[in-house]
């Protein structure tokens, strides 16, 4: 089998401006971190975003990253709402097409199937129709029922945690939730893989039901321990509540987030990981 993994610095030339790209995890659980940081380092932009969010789209749209953001919600679970999308929504910075959640998973598995939508009755009997005019229902040929026709989202690229890979580009969570990131994957052109570890063997650890996603649907692998900082990556390590709650009160200013940005973001992931620990140094004097 051929060997996907690739170094993170190699990523960023990866995501080009304009692209449609799909972030995995929940909120500000099992997220791509070290993916998105990734981006923040090069120059892609005017990015079409499809995510259950969390600080992912926060940060991309702080940085001025993204043109549409796809959602169902955007939250930090611990803290209702990312700040950063709020601002950037409320100041009209950036396109929207909000979903209901069930919305979102049938327009992800119709992309999956490489067709154009697929019936739900998510989303009937609310404004979510009256908020994106460009949905349409339709009838069942069966029993005259009317469903909402849920477009595919396709997307150019996904990333996505795990807890594990192997170097083929298998990919295993160890946490209690999948999410829907096989979905996202299986929606892709392209789809890249961060891991806590890379290792030969995928069922040391776990049994064969917790292998997510298959080699065929994954075009490269990055090891990334603690990739998905500042978002939990159960049972390797929870969310980091300090942290989120020192990004969250920084976001509130201009210059408490340029500090922010200074000393955790404008460096390589090194750096970035250096940042956290003299941060949590700190914190504990």
């Amino acid at each position: 089998m051929a060997d996907k993994t690739v170094r993170l610095e190699e990523f960023a030339g990866v995501v080009e401006s304009g692209m449609t790209i799909g972030i995995g995890g929940w909120g500000s659980r099992r997220k791509p971190m070290a993916l998105v940081r990734e981006i923040l380092r090069g120059d892609a932009r005017d990015l079409t975003v499809v995510t259950f969010g969390g600080p992912d789209a926060g940060l991309l749209c702080a940085a001025g990253r993204v043109r549409r953001l796809v959602y169902g919600f955007v939250s930090l679970d611990s803290i209702a709402l990312d700040p950063h999308f709020r601002a950037a929504r409320e100041r009209g910075e950036i396109e929207t097409a909000e979903y209901d959640e069930g919305m979102v998973v049938t327009g992800l598995r119709a992309a999956a199937s490489r067709l154009s939508f697929l019936p739900t009755r998510a989303g009937l009997g609310s404004d979510v129709l009256a908020m994106n005019p460009d949905l349409r229902t339709v009838d069942s040929p069966y029993t005259g029922e009317e469903y909402v026709a849920m477009k595919a989202l396709p997307l150019d690229l996904a990333l996505i945690h795990m807890n594990r890979a192997d170097p083929a580009g298998n990919a295993q969570y160890l946490g209690p939730d999948p999410y829907f990131d096989d979905l996202f994957a299986r929606a892709a052109d392209r789809c890249y893989v961060s891991a806590e570890r890379v290792v030969p063997d995928l069922l040391a650890e776990g049994t064969a039901q917790t292998l997510l996603l298959s080699r065929i649907f994954v075009t490269g692998v990055i090891e990334t321990p603690n990739g998905a900082h500042f978002t939990s990556c159960v049972p390797d390590h929870p969310r980091d509540e300090a942290f989120q709650a020192h990004y969250a009160a920084s976001a509130k200013d201009p210059g408490a987030w340029e500090l922010f940005r200074k000393r955790f973001l404008d460096g390589d992931e090194h750096a970035y990981q250096q940042a956290v620990t003299d941060f949590h140094t700190e914190e504990a004097r």
